[in-house]
Order: structure tokens, then C-alpha cells, then sequence
């Protein structure tokens, strides 16, 4: 798997631009927070295939996965005011809508074969990962000559 070598923030950032032909920006996403941990909306315009391209990494790092696990996996700390922080989960509508619209697209489906249900990664998103990561990989070589 070659997208195991890329380096992960560049790769998910590479693999968003490439999402965007995929998958589409609900209207409701400028207005809704990630989590009760955040205080405030994403800040960045392109923050939902961002998201998505790390939902896609993470199920194909992860899968099968489920809306819970992702829920904790892109959780944060909640600031209590005075009070100590504690943990807060994901918004869980961003993450299903992210896993809806890709296995619309047919780069996710879901797994109910195995003991652990939940969504996994096609061979379609398989290819469309393993290409994006390929730059990244060409790139490392021709720095190490």
C-alpha cells in the first residue's frame, strides 16, 4: 500500500483537491460546528474535503470502521471554562454525511459480512489513494539521489 508511505498531512491535502470532483459541500456546512468540543466553525472554506480525505485515510488505515469509532478518532478537548477539560466526541452528522457521500461515490462501502461491521475501502478508492500518494513517493526518491 503506498499511501502508508506518504507523509499524512500533505497526502490528506493532495487527496481533498482530488475529492472534490467526487463528492459535493452540503449547503448547511458553513454553518455547522465539527464537534461540542469546538467553539466556533471551521475557519478554512475547503474544510469539509479535508475532513473527508482524512475519513477515507482512516477507514482505509482502520476499516471496517464505523461512525462511533470515527467519532472518537477526530474528537478534542472540551474547554470547561474553570473547570478541567475533558474529552469531547465529533459531530457525528459531519462524519455520516462524509461516509454517505462516499459510498455514493463508490469509493467506501459498507461491510456487514464480518464480525466487525462498518465501512471499508473499494478498490476504486483504493487506486484513487495509491495514485495520489505515488507523487509523494516519486518526489522522496528523487530528494534521496
Amino acid at each position: 500500500m503506498r499511501f502508508y508511505q506518504a507523509p499524512p498531512q500533505q497526502f490528506i491535502l493532495a487527496l481533498s483537491k482530488e475529492l472534490k470532483s467526487h463528492i459535493a459541500m452540503p449547503d448547511w456546512a458553513f454553518f455547522v460546528k465539527t464537534g461540542n468540543g469546538r467553539e466556533r466553525p471551521p475557519t478554512q472554506s475547503d474544510w469539509f474535503f479535508i475532513r473527508a480525505a482524512a475519513v477515507l485515510r482512516a477507514v482505509a488505515i482502520n476499516g471496517p470502521i464505523g461512525t462511533q469509532k470515527l467519532r472518537t478518532k477526530f474528537g478534542n478537548r472540551k474547554n470547561n471554562g474553570f473547570r478541567p477539560e475533558h474529552f469531547a466526541k465529533a459531530g457525528g452528522s459531519v462524519i455520516r454525511e462524509i461516509l454517505q457521500q462516499l459510498d455514493k461515490a463508490g469509493l467506501t462501502k459498507q461491510e456487514l459480512k464480518n464480525i466487525h461491521k462498518g465501512r471499508i475501502v473499494t478498490p476504486k478508492g483504493q487506486s484513487m489513494m495509491d495514485k495520489v500518494a505515488k507523487q509523494f513517493i516519486t518526489e522522496k526518491k528523487d530528494a534521496a539521489q
